[in-house]
């Protein structure tokens, strides 16, 4: 055998030991589980549509840190740190050591190898990023002075994409450093009884407006990152659990248009707490009114990737997008959704609506025997399916969807009548001949 194919092969499985003894960097072996929660997209989301979750002004974490197109808010990070050391009187090195301590907890959260950063650009980053979210929460809830020609509030143009860019998947640090160092840098001198989680809702709720008892019920609330505490914030706790012996009923629902030719009503729910609280009675498929915007969209794609990607989590977002696709397959469905002000259009055409879910939804893994609307497939699949009100329904729809096809009902009825009448006549004429 030719010694130098032997020193190859001999090479070759020295290699492959040292591989097979390495981790994997792009996904750890241990990104599985529960402490892992922040990941970046896979290359199939991420298809659908790139700029979603790509951050435009600003970077939180290591996925993005050092992009130079994000260097200008970049700098004022480092105002509100000023600040803060200023106000608290504590030195920016006991701030760091906090976080030092936590070195094993913060690497764990990230589903990719960030050791391309020592322990102490890790901590300076934390530190640096979880300051600028406190500091900005605290801000725009008044509980701290504010420069009133702050650029990051006076630009109108800067708020949008830092709504969105605070809620992107691969823009995100663990929910427990912001928690740490909210508490370690309160004003004891000022109490105030808001806690992190209220800050943080009143923040976006200059966005996403919800009643102040909604706000109030989540004031504990806590998440793995702001992505998570943002999404958990929608969901409650109840299920719609179906009657088990109608699971043959159990598969996606038709089109709203399809839907309304069977009957179903739409209507949009009053004063619901959540977006999530979709409801059906008595025929009338009840869904809480939604301002489709740009935020919106950024909001449902991140939070569809996180559920596919985190497995220790309820998915909620992705049912919620999956029901909305199959509702709306055309512009038609949308208009007809938009009529019953389900759907407030504030991004772009009603075709574009219909493109959006049913891109979101697509080759999602979504389980229809195990989701928070399980009930609600069924009973809408049941009543469509059965009673009186299909065929009544579906005659409305032929003969009354249109003045035209109204009066064209009303002619043949009313000449159906006129035979019916002088058949009448006829059969009597003929069995009671008038006497002469």
């Amino acid at each position: 055998m030719n010694q130098n194919h032997v020193i190859t092969i001999a090479e070759e499985v020295k290699l492959m030991n040292t591989q097979m003894e390495e981790s994997p960097k792009l996904l750890h072996k241990s990104a599985g589980k529960d402490s892992c929660c922040i990941f970046r997209v896979p290359q199939s989301l991420f298809e659908i549509n790139k700029e979603a979750y790509q951050p435009r002004i600003v970077s939180i974490g290591p996925y993005h840190h050092g992009n130079k197109d994000l260097e200008m808010i970049q700098e004022h990070k480092w105002r509100y740190l000023k600040d803060l050391i200023e106000r608290t009187g504590k030195p920016i090195d006991f701030f760091l050591g906090i976080v030092m301590s936590m070195q094993d907890q913060i690497r764990q959260s990230y589903s990719e190898s960030i050791d391309q950063f020592s322990a102490n650009d890790l901590a300076k980053m934390m530190v640096l990023d979880g300051f600028f979210l406190i500091e900005l929460f605290r801000k725009v809830g008044k509980l701290v002075v504010t420069d009133k020609d702050d650029p990051i509030f006076r630009m109108v143009w800067v708020s949008p994409f830092l709504m969105r860019d605070l809620l992107r998947i691969e823009n995100q640090i663990p929910f427990f450093v912001l928690q740490k160092l909210f508490d370690v840098s309160k004003d004891v001198s000022k109490p105030d009884d808001r806690t992190l989680s209220t800050l943080i809702l009143e923040f976006f709720n200059y966005t996403v407006d919800r009643p102040k008892r909604v706000l109030n019920k989540l004031k504990n609330l806590e998440g793995k990152h702001l992505l998570d505490f943002f999404r958990k914030s929608f969901i409650n706790s109840t299920e719609n659990n179906p009657d088990r012996s109608k699971t043959s009923s159990l598969k996606l629902i038709q089109p709203a248009t399809k839907l309304k030719i069977a009957g179903v009503k739409f209507m949009a729910s009053h004063e619901p707490d959540s977006f999530l609280d979709i409801e059906f009675r008595n025929g009338v498929l009840l869904i809480p009114q939604i301002n489709m915007d740009d935020f919106y969209s950024s909001f449902f794609l991140n939070c569809v990737a996180f559920e596919q990607c985190y497995f220790h989590c309820r998915k909620h977002i992705t049912t919620y997008v999956v029901f909305m696709g199959c509702l709306m397959h055309t512009s038609t469905d949308v208009g007809l959704l938009s009529e019953g002000k389900i759907i407030e259009n504030y991004f772009g055409t009603d075709k574009e609506i219909a493109k959006f879910f049913k891109s979101v939804g697509k080759d999602v893994a979504f389980d229809i025997k195990n989701n928070y609307l399980l009930g609600l497939f069924v009973e809408v699949n049941e009543y469509c399916r059965n009673g009186w009100h299909v065929h009544v329904a579906g005659f409305k729809h032929t003969y009354f969807e249109s003045p035209w096809a109204a009066i064209s009902a009303f002619a043949a009825f009313l000449l159906l009548s006129l035979a019916a009448l002088q058949t009448i006549y006829t059969v009597y004429q003929y069995y009671n001949p008038q006497k002469e």
